[in-house]
């Protein structure tokens, strides 16, 4: 296609060179999202010491993920009301205030509130991007620009803990903290996607009489916030059947309940159900959780393979993940361009999803000694898995839905994808440490009966340190070391086990999408005449 044939018949049609600058922009600030859910682990170790926080390092994260995962569904009915580009913009502006304020905190309370400020804006960016793409661009050409977005994910995910590993290991840096650059650098990026989004982000707005359902916003973000904190801070720090656990659960499915029971009888609904009769938005909204669930059970069960069993740095670990990385970027790329050469799409969710289940339950057989060739086809397998499957069931969604409701679908396709990757962390994470207590123990049990002597001076006491603390690792004698890393070895590999029936879900939800063919120009450009018909009519 040349640069001037325009890809959509609106008054503003965009050339393929426009749509690749305004790419750059939204790829910029979705980059920022993106990276910010991992960049923090990496430096919470500095952090927490400076601050003295230790007690409230996991609401670092947890407070940007409860707001971003509240915030996206919302976004998207606010984009169809005010118009994409100021709100994508107001995303913008809201992450920048955030992650300044983030940088010059000084105590963990005041991080802790700006890293939901920068969520809050974090929503919007991830939400929005797709959103804005399905706008300008038919789905038969979206895919060779949909891929790239895949792409960022799989950059994210490398770099996120690279980059904070990189910042905290410096103790300064041009006179700044060290760690307070990972929320200073988005600064300037943030800044030169807002400059791009200004210069060409031209979205003509269909005018709709429009009212916000600030009820039904009240109740989603509550229910939503609840669950998660139930799910992602109070289940695995204090226990599943603790009461703080149990009630902010029922109270926050009960909200949520409540919330559907009005989203009912609402004029205009946060999340219009009528969504749910359509099979692909049903569909691709289940395969986003299973997606996020595994992406996320991969992202962050890997690097802690590295870090505890092979006791590579938090640098190294993220260093080492650069084959999952080139198994999303190349896959999303890949396949974007395929489905709009050919039209398909319905084969690539299948694979991605079969691939993702075969690579995780490969991951089974790591060992202490496992080489990192091996480790790594795993790695590309997994990633090839989620780039396969990420930006296709965006694309099969949008196919699917009325013009009319493209923002919230797809930022709706994007809450419950955030969902499957809180959830998918949480369980993955508390089965893990389960886990580890129960082999460590029968592990030091099975040695006394073996060689009574090699537990001499060792006080059995220590097994909860090494499950909490993993640094007392590198300190044990070897035989007891090795016994422990077993029992961490032993654990991934039950990790791994429950993740993978999780994936092989995603390969039946995939088998059973049914394919439509992709609108091209002309039938997108009648699409979006009619919305706009329906509108002034």
């Amino acid at each position: 296609m040349s640069n001037k044939a325009p890809l959509n018949a609106s008054p503003k049609a965009h050339t393929h060179r426009e749509i690749m600058v305004i790419l750059g922009g939204l790829m910029t600030g979705m980059l920022l999202a993106a990276l910010d859910q991992t960049i923090v682990s990496t430096a919470l170790k500095n952090i927490v010491e400076e601050f003295d926080g230790l007690n409230h390092y996991t609401w670092v994260v947890t407070a940007y993920l409860l707001t971003s995962t509240a915030s996206t569904p919302l976004y998207g009915k606010i984009s169809d009301i005010y118009g994409r580009r100021v709100v994508f913009q107001f995303a913008i502006v809201t992450f920048l205030i955030g992650s300044f304020l983030a940088g010059a905190s000084q105590n963990m309370t005041q991080l802790i509130a700006t890293r939901a400020l920068q969520g809050l804006g974090a929503g919007g960016l991830m939400a929005l991007t797709f959103v804005i793409i399905g706008d300008i661009v038919p789905p038969r050409e979206r895919g060779r620009y949909q891929g790239y977005f895949g792409a960022v994910w799989g950059l994210s995910s490398v770099a996120g803990p690279l980059l904070g590993g990189f910042f905290s290991d410096h103790g300064q840096i041009l006179g700044i903290t060290g760690w307070r650059w990972i929320f200073y650098i988005n600064i300037p990026f943030g800044i030169a996607s807002l400059i791009i989004t200004s210069a060409v982000l031209h979205i003509p707005k269909i005018k709709r009489d429009h009212s916000i359902d600030y009820l039904g916003a009240v109740l989603m973000v509550a229910s939503v916030c609840l669950v998660l904190l139930s799910v992602s801070i109070y289940g695995p720090q204090y226990g599943w059947t603790d009461a703080r656990t149990t009630i902010f659960l029922v109270v926050g499915l009960i909200l949520a309940v409540l919330f559907l029971y009005w989203e009912s009888k609402a004029k205009e609904p946060i999340i219009p159900l009528y969504l749910f009769k359509n099979h692909t938005f049903s569909l691709t909204s289940a395969l986003g959780a299973v997606i996020g669930a595994g992406m996320f059970g991969a992202i962050v069960m890997l690097p802690l393979y590295f870090q505890v069993v092979k006791g590579y740095s938090a640098t190294d670990a993220g260093l080492k993940l650069i084959p999952l990385m080139l198994g999303i970027v190349s896959t999303s790329i890949v396949s974007g361009k395929m489905i709009s050469k050919h039209g398909h799409y319905k084969r690539f969710p299948i694979m991605g999803t079969a691939l993702m289940t075969v690579g995780i339950l490969a991951m089974t057989r790591l060992q202490i000694d496992t080489p990192y060739w091996q480790i790594s086809i795993y790695a590309i397998m997994v990633g090839a898995g989620l780039g396969l499957s990420m930006q296709t069931i965006v694309i099969a969604l949008q196919n699917a839905v009325d013009f009319k409701d493209m923002g919230v679908a797809t930022s709706s396709n994007t809450f419950f994808r955030s969902l499957g990757s809180v959830f998918g962390t949480a369980i993955f994470g508390s089965i893990l440490t389960n886990r580890v207590g129960h082999y460590l123990e029968s592990g030091f049990s099975e040695l006394a009966k073996k060689d009574p002597t090699s537990l001499t001076g060792f006080d059995m006491s220590q097994l909860s340190g090494i499950s909490n603390s993993t640094a007392v690792l590198k300190t044990l004698p070897p035989v007891i070391q090795q016994t422990a890393l077993e029992a961490f070895v032993n654990s991934f590999h039950i990790v791994f086990y429950a993740a993978a029936p999780i994936t092989a879900l995603g390969l039946l939800l995939a088998l059973m999408l049914r394919e439509t063919p992709l609108r091209t120009t002309q039938d997108y450009a009648a699409a979006r005449e009619e919305a706009a018909g329906e509108s002034i009519g």
